[in-house]
């Protein structure tokens, strides 16, 4: 039994929920900074959150194993997929069936916002839905045919950010889509760098992501850049959209993103080498949220 609960927890990634959960904490702190807030729909919000990106790691798991996963022999702690298809742990069916059972529960927590009065929850969860199941299943398959990036982007940024603030306040919000933007560009440096060392087996698999169709050297370019821009969206939202100035104290995290760009330019080429590096993108990304969060909560509470 302890080694079918690991193999569980092993299949659905847990770690990769930072990804989609820091971006609905900043929300949250955004809508308790504008003096909205409510535990419970950030509950529903998180379970429902929660469930459509394992739904999400599970479903991608089940069509990679059918694709790129079982000739990638440079797989690392943060890529290749979970594995356990590969070595025999869960069959492919098994994957697909808790996919489909974690989608579900991602629905039923749409629904229950919308009987309970935020009826465009459905439209923007749907949307969630339609991202998970159409960055990895044919026939769209937008991974393999360089979109899925930026389906990542806006699915776990600027959705998130906007549908979690709905959920709380009862109100869209322009301002809550755009504090999104940078979550949106560090889940995708994720995903950027993680394809590194997939690269020969997504090529040899005609997965033809925005890694593959650049190549290694140009896509260290594309990386760096989309490292440092959540740090000039920052900036920007603190002028535009009237973010506390204290959300400046973020750009701290600055120091986790370019040791992360200065040891992927160097080791490229190296996939063991690059592990740090995908590390550090991610710490990136629970860092950043934490600081912009942190600073929305404290500037309500001390009056700035």
């Amino acid at each position: 039994m302890k080694n079918m609960i690991k193999t569980y927890l092993k299949a659905l990634r847990l770690p990769f929920l930072a990804g989609s959960i820091m971006p609905l904490i900043t929300a949250a702190a955004f809508a308790f900074h504008k003096g909205s807030f409510s535990l419970f729909p950030l509950i529903i919000a998180l379970i429902g959150v929660a469930a459509l990106h394992l739904g999400s790691n599970l479903i991608n798991d089940y069509y990679d194993s059918k694709g790129s996963d079982p000739i990638n022999i440079r797989f690392t702690p943060f890529s290749g997929g979970s594995r356990v298809i590969q070595e025999n742990e869960l069959r492919a069916n098994t994957t697909l069936t808790f996919s489909i059972i974690f989608f579900s529960i991602g629905i039923a927590c749409g629904l229950w916002f919308t009987l309970w009065g935020r009826p465009y929850v459905l439209l923007i969860g749907l949307f969630g839905i339609f991202a998970g199941w159409a960055y990895s299943s044919p026939p769209l398959s937008l991974m393999s045919h360089g979109l899925g990036e930026v389906l990542i982007f806006f699915a776990f940024g600027p959705l998130i950010t906007l549908g979690t603030y709905y959920v709380i306040t009862n109100h869209l919000s322009w301002p809550a889509f755009l504090l999104g933007i940078p979550h949106g560009f560090l889940i995708m440096a994720v995903i950027w760098i993680n394809q590194f060392p997939d690269y020969q087996a997504d090529r040899a698999a005609n997965k033809k992501n925005l890694v593959v169709m650049l190549g290694l050297s140009k896509a260290r370019y594309v990386y760096s850049l989309i490292m440092l821009l959540p740090f000039l969206f920052i900036i920007l939202l603190i002028y535009s959209i009237g973010l506390p100035f204290l959300v400046i104290i973020s750009l701290g995290s600055l120091i986790l993103a370019t040791r992360a760009i200065k040891i992927l330019w160097r080791k490229y080429l190296f996939f063991q080498d690059i592990i740090p590096a995908q590390a550090l993108t991610i710490h990136t990304l629970i860092c950043m949220g934490l600081l912009i969060s942190g600073s929305l909560f404290v500037s309500r509470i001390i009056g700035v």
